[in-house]
């Protein structure tokens, strides 16, 4: 059974490459272009990873990633690895991800065989 990735994105360029990438390995990809359609995503289905860019309107991706947390806490679900992206690399964002303890973090643009690997090992 194909494993099943939760991208969140608002870049409809950088949606339809992860789509395409993560589809051509044979993932199931669902998209979340914002907060709300990611919360809604979760409910819905049970994803094995999260990849969220960080730099979002209204509701940024460590912002959502708290939510989606406190979601699955609530109804008693098993966490999700996450893997946030950025092409705004700061110290700042970067803390903020480690204070998360996300799975990983990539700076974009990022090498699509190190993706993959990064894909690849936090769904094990």
């Amino acid at each position: 059974m194909a494993k099943k990735i939760l991208v969140i994105d608002d870049e409809e360029l950088v949606i339809e490459s992860l789509k395409k990438l993560l589809r051509r390995e044979n993932y199931d990809v669902t998209i979340a272009r914002n907060h709300r359609e990611a919360i809604r995503g979760v409910e819905d289905h049970d994803f094995d990873l999260i990849v969220a860019d960080i730099r979002m309107p209204e509701v940024d991706g460590v912002e959502i990633v708290k939510h989606i947390r406190e979601y699955l806490k609530q109804n008693n679900k098993k966490p999700i690895p996450e893997i946030l992206i950025t092409g705004y690399a700061s110290e700042e964002t970067f803390k903020q991800a480690q204070d998360l303890n996300v799975a990983d973090y990539i700076y974009k643009p990022f090498d699509i065989k190190h993706f993959l690997e990064v894909v690849k090992k936090n769904l094990k």
